[in-house]
């Protein structure tokens, strides 16, 4: 548990996703590896009602599945996990994300488009290899999963919520003394996991900015210390976009004082060496203005053995 009581808190982004396709389990084993805290898994459903770790409901990003299944898209066009069963799945290429117009890289300088061997891990998968590592390395990660669009998937028949908990609670995550947040983007839904569902654990809210979420969140109310205090009656912490922590000349927004004064955690998303804000000129200064001037507790980096090693020499 000393390692995870560790500040800044180190949040793998969809696993060490700077070096490997995000969410594989090649992505975890590296990311455990460097040294993160937390291990981050976004979840959505597939047509059998298996939680599997993906970032987006759509898959068309991420796979082949525009040629292996090129009649499965919806009027759309696109590709949706939920329309696929878990062995249907499993027959897919994952790739570092791309352009799926285009079949370019979104980050041309990490690993390369369309190439290696690389699959969808199931949330049981991944919480068996972290907990696995966890004993063979003797290091304990946490996990870190987020309910991802749950109002849609409920809109198309399916509860991800009364699907997920469970499984945390039957891998030993199911109160605030284990090593596990769980988050999520829909206030209602938050609500819904400490109230009607009756979540235990460590509870963050996932704040955009946007004004407004689909579900109608209003995020702008979740900017002012009124929102965050009335959220934290629910909720243990805050997930917020940098772009919330600091305005566009890098000053601090005010957001993490009104959040710590409603005893709220902040973990900001993302730190991606290759997709600085404009106004630092380095990861290193981006960490010192988030920790030592925001006060930040904790952030989700694609790149999390930077954070680690910020962290080290600063302590």
């Amino acid at each position: 548990m000393k390692e995870l009581m560790l500040k800044p808190t180190v949040i793998a982004h969809r696993g060490a996703s700077g070096y490997l396709p995000e969410h594989t389990l090649e992505a975890k084993a590296m990311a455990h590896a460097l040294g993160a805290d937390y291990l981050e898994q976004d979840l959505v459903l597939t047509k059998d009602d298996i939680p599997v770790v993906l970032h987006d409901i759509h898959i068309d990003t991420i796979s082949d599945v525009a040629t292996k299944f090129p009649s499965r898209k919806r009027p759309d066009g696109r590709y949706y996990a939920l329309d696929f069963t878990l062995a249907e799945l499993k027959t897919l290429r994952v790739s570092e994300r791309f352009d799926p117009k285009t079949g370019a890289a979104v980050f041309s300088g990490r690993f390369p488009a369309h190439s290696g061997a690389f699959e969808i891990p199931t949330l049981i998968e991944e919480i068996e290899l972290i907990q696995g590592l966890n004993k063979s390395t003797g290091r304990k990660a946490g996990v870190y999963p987020e309910l991802k669009s749950p109002d849609w998937h409920r809109q198309q028949g399916h509860d991800i919520s009364k699907i997920v908990l469970p499984i945390l609670q039957r891998y030993g995550y199911a109160t605030k003394s284990d090593d596990c947040f769980l988050q999520c983007f829909e206030l209602g839904e938050v609500k819904r996991l400490r109230t009607e569902l009756g979540w235990k654990g460590r509870l963050v809210m996932l704040i955009d900015d946007v004004p407004k979420g689909d579900d109608g969140t209003d995020y702008r109310a979740l900017h002012t210390a009124e929102g965050l205090k009335e959220l934290a009656k629910i909720a243990d912490g805050i997930g917020p976009a940098l772009t919330s922590v600091f305005d566009k000349n890098g000053k601090p927004t005010g957001l993490v004082k009104f959040a710590h004064a409603a005893k709220l955690v902040v973990h900001p998303y993302t730190h991606r060496k290759d997709a600085l804000p404009k106004y630092v000129k380095s990861s290193e200064e981006l960490f010192q203005k988030l920790f030592v001037e925001a006060k930040a507790d904790g952030i989700f980096s694609d790149f999390c053995d930077m954070v680690v090693r910020w962290r080290a020499k600063t302590r």
